[in-house]
């Protein structure tokens, strides 16, 4: 047996002994002191903050912050819940909205791209919409420490969803939209400049993965935002929205540019809504337009 598996095995039986309401407590203050000790992260939530919410003054932007702090405490409180989700207790987790619109886009039979970001609860999101339709195939990136990467593991395909490496993953994701499965994508973290095109994001140009606008160009498969934000009595509301419709020109660099601000639109309008359950410690404006290096363009042979 493996070191991490035990060592999961060990981190589930510890906590999962501990009950939700005091779980969810002990990682609220542990949330808090990281708040309030390291020093780094809170100073990049609080310029990204600054940034994206001009017109708030800085005790409403600090409150955020703290708030975003437990948000996440109760993110990680919860997640060791997770492997006990069954279609009998689902609904004590959440409420939904929306079903019409991915039965809707499932009938196309063209397979489903569902965007989302680190946002409310995103792991309850895709536990649930495994349990209550088929499981969602996740594009992700590998995380580098393998104890925490197997505990993450273990959970994101306890319900049944698969889990892609992102690198490499565009063929393998057509060809599961051609069987008409459905896959996640997050697209709210920040990319290199050669990975993705600069949009829009809170007013300033974020660089943002382009493989969603791709994807879809190429293949047809409709597109659905889904989001999940707690709620006034600690459940979360799970919504998916209708088909984005998709902008096709002819010029697939203005279409991949348009259709991909289009998404990014609609996660800041949910961000904009609950700031505090927004992941604000990613670095997201990290790529900037100044790295950009122009690609020489190919020169006529000599006749």
């Amino acid at each position: 047996m493996k070191r991490e598996t035990l060592t999961t095995r060990t981190v589930f039986t510890i906590f999962g002994a501990i009950p939700l309401t005091i779980r969810k407590a002990l990682f609220k203050a542990l949330a808090i002191l990281f708040y309030h000790f390291s020093e780094k992260n809170r100073l990049i939530v609080l310029h990204n903050l600054t940034r994206a919410f001009p017109e708030k003054d800085m005790p409403e932007l600090t409150r955020i912050a703290r708030n975003c702090y437990r948000h996440l405490g109760i993110v990680a409180a919860e997640f060791f819940d997770i492997t006990s989700m069954t279609m009998e207790n689902l609904f004590d987790w959440f409420e939904a909205e929306g079903l019409e619109h991915y039965v809707g886009a499932y009938e196309k039979n063209k397979g489903i791209l569902l965007f989302t970001g680190h946002f409310g609860n995103w792991e309850i999101m895709a536990a649930a919409c495994a349990i209550m339709y088929e499981p969602v195939h996740i594009v992700y990136r590998e995380l580098d420490n393998p104890v925490i990467r197997d505990i993450v593991d273990r959970v994101r395909s306890y319900t049944g969803n698969k889990l892609l490496p992102k690198g490499g993953a565009a063929r393998r994701i057509v060809r599961l939209l051609n069987k008409n499965e459905s896959v996640g994508i997050l697209i709210d973290q920040n990319v290199s400049w050669q990975e993705g095109v600069f949009v829009d994001f809170f007013g300033r140009p974020a660089s943002t993965t382009k493989g969603l606008a791709a994807l879809a160009l190429q293949t047809g498969a409709p597109v659905l935002p889904a989001f999940a934000f707690r709620i006034q009595d600690g459940r979360y509301r799970v919504i998916i929205g209708p088909e984005v419709e998709i902008v096709r020109t002819g010029d697939y660099d203005r279409d991949i540019l348009e259709n991909t601000q289009r998404f990014t639109d609609i996660l800041e309008e949910h961000v904009r809504r609950h700031p505090e359950q927004w992941f604000w410690l990613h670095q997201r404006w990290k790529t900037k337009k100044s790295q950009v290096v122009e690609r020489p363009k190919k020169q006529a042979l000599p006749e």
